[in-house]
């Protein structure tokens, strides 16, 4: 219904492009500072446990910082994350069995998420909150909307761009947690020693700088739909 309708792509053209452009700038910088080994030698998984190991970087309420933390292998490509229920480090093979600049920056950075974990970081646990609203709206807003605009319902479809927005609202809720797991990585890196080198330091921000990239474009491409979907109805309006 929509995808087909030429004011549609109009609005959704730019947020198309940025997310081609962003995916092909995060394989390209994945790809090149995968090939270029850090001086420590350290995988990705050895990183992490040593940046654990570490955990007096990280001031929590019951003084354990990060010794709760366990380090497991998940299949896929950059499937890299971090799980906050079961306290779980999951990295790809490709990041927990290298040692490339690549891998050690993608490992600290799930470990940022880890360390905001043990201090509940209040970005956080608001992105975790709107989970299961989000969840809903994702599929209950196009519902709405599509119903809506059936039976000429302007009220109803304006309640499911309501609904739909809550992708939006966590799409920016995204944006500062991992703009700062990404700090802390860099930070944690530049502490412990295990980056070294300025070529190190600009791999570790070119592959961060990247992935941040993808986030500020999926904030794009949920504000365009709004925008569309809010003049779709305002035109109906009239």
């Amino acid at each position: 219904m929509f995808f087909y309708n030429p004011t549609y792509l109009l609005f959704m053209a730019p947020a198309f492009i940025l997310m081609m452009l962003t995916s092909w700038y995060v394989k390209s910088a994945y790809n090149k500072w995968s090939k270029v080994p850090s001086s420590s030698r350290l995988t990705g998984a050895q990183v992490a446990q040593r940046l654990i190991n570490s955990s007096a970087y990280v001031t929590t309420g019951d003084g354990r910082g990060l010794l709760d933390v366990r380090i497991q292998g998940i299949g896929g490509n950059l499937s890299d994350h971090y799980d906050p229920r079961t306290k779980t480090l999951r990295l790809s093979q490709g990041v927990a069995n290298s040692s490339s600049v690549a891998a050690i920056a993608v490992a600290a950075h799930e470990l940022g998420h880890a360390m905001q974990d043990a201090e509940d970081y209040l970005p956080l646990r608001f992105r975790a909150a709107l989970v299961p609203a989000v969840n809903v709206g994702s599929w209950l807003g196009w519902i709405l909307i599509m119903v809506g605009l059936f039976l000429n319902m302007v009220n109803l479809a304006w309640l499911g761009v309501l609904v739909f927005s809550g992708g939006a609202v966590f799409a920016l809720a995204t944006l500062p947690v991992e703009l700062n797991a990404s700090a802390r990585a860099k930070q944690l890196l530049a502490e412990t020693g295990i980056i070294q080198s300025e070529q190190e330091r600009r791999g570790v921000n070119n592959v961060l700088n990247a992935a941040a990239l993808t986030y500020v474009a999926a904030l794009v491409t949920a504000v365009l739909q709004l925008l569309y979907f809010a003049s779709l109805l305002t035109g109906r309006r009239r």
